[in-house]
């Protein structure tokens, strides 16, 4: 009895120095663990910097559709020898000094619809972003829902061994005094040792098991893997069961929901939509392009090199020499080596594929959704069936443990007994927090976010 003291007093010490925030600090429920975890985590962040890039590219499109190009130049020089003079547009060999300016515009008046496309293109491009997002934010909510319960069933398991390891020291005490009185034999004690070594073994298995648990966790969090971390593990105690009740909705409308609100088909569909528009703008690449330039240009010129010339000042040759221009242009595509119609049959063959990917994604979500409620149904009914049979090994155990203090049953078949219980709860727990994930997913199916079901 005395080596099954300082045993559990020195595991209580393990467990203090491994999870310390279970004594102090914030007790964080699944909802501030989740809303952690999409703040801190580095998917989302560097799907927000794609999505910053998209908002570019949208902006650059609107651009390019409804405004020119202009630009600017000028430019200033020296010459040494043989030039044409400006002056007289004859050849001289005197040192020259040349500086001028320019200002050109263009803008293309059609281009097959490019722009137009573009433009919807970009704008269908921004939309799957944020679906994207909204899909990576609910990855990290699921993953966190699974990791969160992880922690729940092995800290609610190390209390269930717990309890059963001072059962234990209770039942091989009591096997000693019995032995003492000559009602039981050293065989009996022995057993009972032995079956207090196996629960003693299965609480630091089940501890080693919460401590890997916790470390998943904070991975997933992105929560600081050095610091301590506190959860509320109210949801797996006796008397919450109410949250077992299951929605209304039935399969149809459900998959009706997840067609609505699910990222994935939003980015299926956006890419089936992009690929039908760049089809589009290949077709047009062979029609003719029509596009309308304009420029100004001036400049200023003087010869200090020969001797008594005098320049016209500079504001005077400014505006004298200033001229302008205006251009149209027409190009028609005659022969690319067929590079036109490549493109065109290599845009057909990518619309067919994302066509195809965007049905077979609403295939797969709709058996994703019938299998998800034949889970969540089937979790629910093997939660029932696991308390049943708890209560049952409950009641079972306590009557055995009443038979082996008056020394009616065997120390095996009391520990056969106190197995059963123990298999019993821990399978019962196991059974409530399955169905606890198994319904989350069905209502993010349903339409309703992960974070918002909380």
């Amino acid at each position: 009895m005395k080596k099954g003291k300082i045993f559990i007093a020195a595991a209580v010490s393990a467990v203090m120095a491994a999870f310390p925030a279970k004594s102090s600090g914030q007790v964080m429920t699944l909802k501030d663990c989740m809303e952690y975890a999409t703040s801190n985590s580095t998917k989302l962040r560097i799907q927000q910097a794609t999505n910053d890039d998209n908002q570019v590219a949208r902006r650059d499109a609107i651009l390019a559709a409804f405004t020119p190009t202009v630009s600017g130049q000028g430019h200033v020089y020296y010459n040494f020898g043989r030039a044409i003079d400006p002056e007289s547009n004859t050849y001289i060999s005197t040192t020259s000094f040349n500086n001028a300016y320019s200002v050109s515009a263009g803008i293309n008046l059609f281009n097959g619809f490019q722009a137009v496309n573009n433009l919807r293109i970009t704008k269908t491009a921004k939309a799957m972003g944020i679906s994207q997002e909204q899909q990576i934010e609910d990855q990290v909510c699921l993953a966190t829902i699974e990791a969160y319960y992880n922690v729940v069933y092995y800290s609610r398991l190390a209390d269930i061994l717990s309890d059963q390891v001072r059962t234990a020291q209770e039942a091989l005490h009591l096997a000693r005094r019995q032995e003492e009185l000559g009602q039981k034999g050293y065989a009996d004690v022995v057993q009972m040792e032995a079956d207090l070594s196996d629960r003693e073994y299965d609480l630091i298995t089940a501890w080693n098991s919460l401590e890997d648990a916790y470390i998943t966790l904070k991975d997933v969090m992105f929560w600081p893997i050095t610091d301590s971390l506190a959860i509320d593990t109210s949801s797996a105690e006796e008397g919450n069961e109410l949250y077992l009740l299951t929605d209304e909705n039935n399969p149809d409308d459900i998959i009706g929901n997840a067609m609505n609100t699910l990222p994935d088909i939003s980015i299926a569909k956006g890419n089936m939509e992009n690929a039908r528009l760049e089809l589009r703008t290949a077709r047009w690449q062979l029609s003719p392009t029509l596009s309308l330039y304009g420029g100004w240009s001036t400049s200023y010129y003087t010869y200090p090199g020969q001797a008594g010339y005098t320049a016209d000042p500079f504001w005077n040759q400014f505006r004298n020499n200033g001229g302008e221009y205006l251009q149209l242009s027409l190009s028609i595509p005659i022969f690319d080596r067929l590079s036109r119609h490549s493109d065109i049959a290599r845009k057909k063959n990518a619309y067919k594929r994302a066509t195809a990917e965007y049905e077979q994604k609403v295939r797969e979500v709709e058996a994703e959704v019938l299998r998800a409620i034949k889970d969540r149904d089937g979790a629910e009914s093997a939660y029932f069936q696991a308390e049943k049979r708890a209560n049952v090994q409950e009641e079972a155990f306590s009557l055995n443990s009443r038979k082996f203090e008056l020394g009616l049953i065997s120390s095996i078949e009391y520990k056969t007994a106190s197995e059963s219980y123990l298999k019993a709860k821990a399978e019962r727990l196991n059974a409530l927090l399955q169905f606890y994930l198994k319904k989350h997913v069905v209502s993010y199916y349903n339409g309703i976010s992960y974070i918002d079901q909380f």
